[in-house]
């Protein structure tokens, strides 16, 4: 394989991964004498093939001597919220559901997992945030939309 053709292989597979988030900040819930405290963290995406949408997911981590060593199961708390932070620009072929976020939540089998769905018929981009198991599922979900509508301010005129 030619090295320009590795390259564009290697960037098409990046694109086609799903966002990683940056820690906006964690607040203490339950102060633990030994290890890690049990926090709240929030973490902010973009979304990766819709530009000027930014989503925030908060989630529970678990704390002790389990959590601080990455042995613990998270529990499956969290919140979801997505705005319109730019313009948006839709993909000439938008999936009509996508992964666009993922996060393991314990050492095996559980993650979060953010899809993006696109409600054709409201012109809406729809963020379901679940939990995921492979031996059995978790009910925990949030959900958070975005109209695509225009960008920026308008004159009277509608220019």
């Amino acid at each position: 394989m030619k090295p320009s053709t590795r390259g564009a292989l290697a960037l098409l597979l990046l694109a086609s991964l799903p966002a990683a988030a940056d820690e906006v900040g964690c607040v203490t819930t339950t102060w633990k004498l030994i290890g890690a405290n049990h926090k709240v963290c929030v973490d902010a995406f973009s979304d990766p093939k819709v530009p000027g949408v930014t989503c925030h997911v908060s989630q529970a981590r678990t704390g002790g001597v389990k959590g601080s060593f990455g042995l613990a199961q998270d529990p499956s708390q969290f919140s979801l919220a997505c705005r319109q932070t730019g313009p948006i620009t839709l993909p000439a072929k938008l999936p009509k559901d996508e992964v666009v976020f993922s996060e393991d939540t314990s050492l095996l089998f559980k993650e979060t997992r953010i899809v993006r769905m696109w409600d054709e018929a409201h012109r809406t981009l729809v963020y379901l945030a679940i939990s995921r198991k492979i031996i059995e599922g978790a009910p925990a979900n949030a959900i958070s939309t975005v109209p695509v509508m225009p960008w920026g301010p308008k004159s009277a005129d509608g220019s």
